[in-house]
């Protein structure tokens, strides 16, 4: 490997090294305002629905909202058996089958 390269690559661990350790300081030095702790509280949903709906909406890489997208009926429902159930085991059991059945059915 060329020295450059290598010297890159640990310049580029430092930065990101110095950028975090300095946040955390700051913020055991200062504290976490509540607007902020409150705000920060919605961070993984958001993150979930932003990886999630994709993969239900565009399946094959455009907008496919019919009775054909396996995806999105098996999302739609196991949405309704977590909201129900409380359960991460059976929302993926659930989920996982749904989309197989309906892979099945409609190929």
């Amino acid at each position: 490997m060329r020295s450059e390269i290598f010297l890159i690559i640990i310049g580029m661990a430092l930065v990101t090294f110095i950028t975090r350790f300095a946040s955390l300081l700051l913020i055991k030095w200062m504290g976490i305002p509540k607007s902020v702790e409150v705000w920060l509280k919605h961070v993984p949903t958001a993150i979930l629905t932003a990886l999630i709906l994709p993969a239900l909406l565009l399946p094959r890489g455009y907008l496919d909202i019919s009775l054909n997208n396996s995806y999105l009926l098996a999302g739609v429902i196991a949405a309704y058996v977590a909201f129900k159930s409380r359960n991460v085991v059976t929302t993926l059991g659930v989920g996982f089958l749904v989309m197989f059945t309906f892979s099945y059915l409609i190929s």
